[in-house]
Parts: structure tokens; sequence; C-alpha cells
């Protein structure tokens, strides 16, 4: 089947592309990742393999893409520069490479007060465009330090942005600037304003960010209004308005409120300009994403990794 960089490369979308992030693994082995991969794989393109997400430590984001990759399905090594510097960063990718792993996504990462060890020392040696440029010399057979690299890893980079963030046109400023450094996709952070996304996507368009860079809105699953009311006080960059979680806490069943707001911002996002699939975030873990996917009227991707098919 196509990947990533064919998918999203291509001049013209066959269908939406989906990718989701892996939850963080800190043990169990391989059959925890296998329980995860299992759940998301008839539904996604690739699976987004974190590195230690919101500052908190978890197993390696590398050991994680290449059990996603033994497991047959394509995985987005997360590269953070917050935990590592331009030796470390470069080591990582190549050695992404050398597993077969060559999508990549590049963010500076949120900084140690937002994990759970916020005495950690940053490293930040490179933020997010510097790190994108340095998968791109990267990708033309070169270390930064003109080193040769053979054979060059054929990388598909990408990167994130938040469309919901001030200052709001920014965003799209830095998302050129993360185009230019070699940037082909970006995640965007999820946003609970769907005014917010269209602007950032109609700019997008104007400017030609669009024509640069394949775009992922992401689409976060959650159960109800405590997840919505958590996320909007403790993950950075993410603002969710007051009546929405009302909305879901006052409905009979939160589980379906918060689903149809979902399914809502999902519709509203692939209908924008430059949007060429969504990225899941899953935090109900459950068959709610086998149900998107049909509402949203897309195929199954693939049948599990065992082979078997999934009754949808």
């Amino acid at each position: 089947m196509p990947g990533l960089a064919e998918l999203l490369g291509a001049a013209t979308a066959s269908r939406p592309v989906i990718t989701a992030e892996l939850p963080a693994v800190d043990g169990g082995g391989p059959d925890a990742v296998r329980a995860h991969v299992t759940r998301l794989a008839p539904h996604v393109d690739a699976i987004n393999a974190t590195d230690n997400p919101a500052a908190h430590a978890h197993a390696a984001n590398l050991a994680i893409a290449i059990a996603v990759r033994e497991l047959g399905v394509e995985p987005v090594l997360q590269v953070v520069c917050r935990d590592k510097n331009r030796l470390a960063l470069q080591a990582d990718i190549v050695g992404a490479a050398l597993h077969g792993i060559t999508s990549i996504c590049c963010l500076t990462g949120d900084d140690v007060t937002a994990g759970d060890e916020p005495e950690a020392k940053r490293v930040f040696d490179l933020d997010a465009p510097q790190l994108i440029r340095t998968a791109a010399t990267l990708a033309r057979g070169s270390y930064l330090s003109g080193r040769p690299l053979t054979p060059a890893p054929p990388l598909f980079i990408g990167a994130v942005e938040n469309p919901a963030a001030p200052p709001f046109e920014y965003r799209v400023r830095r998302g050129l600037k993360k185009a230019a450094a070699g940037a082909r996709f970006l995640q965007l952070q999820i946003c609970y304003r769907p005014e917010r996304l269209a602007d950032f996507a109609e700019l997008a368009e104007r400017t030609g960010l669009t024509r640069k860079v394949a775009l992922l809105p992401t689409i976060c699953l959650v159960r109800g209004a405590q997840a919505l009311r958590f996320m909007d006080a403790n993950v950075p960059g993410v603002y969710v308005p007051a009546d929405l979680i009302e909305r879901v806490e006052r409905a009979s069943d939160q589980r379906e409120a918060a689903y149809r707001i979902a399914l809502e911002q999902a519709r509203h996002a692939l209908a924008q300009p430059g949007v060429r699939g969504l990225h899941i975030a899953d935090f109900r873990r459950d068959d709610t994403l086998a149900r998107l996917r049909a509402d949203l009227g897309l195929p199954a991707v693939r049948p599990l990794p065992d082979g078997s098919s999934l009754a949808v």
C-alpha cells in the first residue's frame, strides 16, 4: 500500500489521509505496542511514535517506531528538540532511517515545566525550523558538519503548528518558515474554535502554504466533559470554550455528545482548503475511531496486523 510520502506528496488526493498518535508506552514489551497498533491499524495510514510528550519520560520514540513498523504499519517518528542536542537528534533520525523509518515530525517540544520532572535540564540546541532544516540536510546526503551521509535517507519531513494560538497570523508565517526549511506536512494542534481553523486554512491558501505542505488537523476523541476541562487547564496551547464543555456536561450521554463534537470538527476540518486528512488523538481507546471513519465515509485502510479482518 502507498506510504505517507506518496499519499501526501501526490498532486491530488485520492482520499483523506489519517494519522494517529500511539499512546505513550512505559512497559509491557512488544505486546503493549501491539495492543495499541491492533486497535488503530485498520483506520490509519501511519502512527506517530511520540517523543516524551508533555515533557513526561516514556519508552523511547525510536524503539516504539521500530515496533510499529515491525507490526506492518508506517511509523511517523516524532523528534523533539527539548531533550537532545544536534548530535543526538541527527543520530536518532539516521538510526531510524537505518530501520526503514523515513517519515519524521519535528517539534520544539513543551518546556520541562509542563511535565513531572521540572528540574530536568532543557537542551533546545535547535528549534523546530532548525531541526527541519537539519533533517533536510541529512536527506541531501550530509550531516550538519558537512560529512557525507551515504546513502542519503529518503526522509519525508513534517512538523506541527497551532492554528488556535495567538498571534494567529504568525502561525501561518511560522508554517511557511517550516515549509521553506523542508517540511512537507503539518499536523495541526487540536482546535476547538472552528473559525480559527478556517482562518488559518484560508490564510495558508492565500499565502501559498497549502501548495507546499499538507495540513492534517488534529481531532481528539474523548469520553466527556472532564477530559475537555483537563485539556483546557493543562495542555499548553489548547483552549476549550466553556460553552462547548457545558454542552457535553449537560448531555444525558456525555460520551455521545463528545463524539458528536469530534465528528462535527472532523467534517469541518476536511472541508477546509489545503487539508489532506486528519490526525487523531484517541483518548477513548475503544471502537470510536472505527465509527468516526465510517461516519466520514472513509474505507478501512488495512486488515489487522495479524492478517485478520476487522468488522465495523
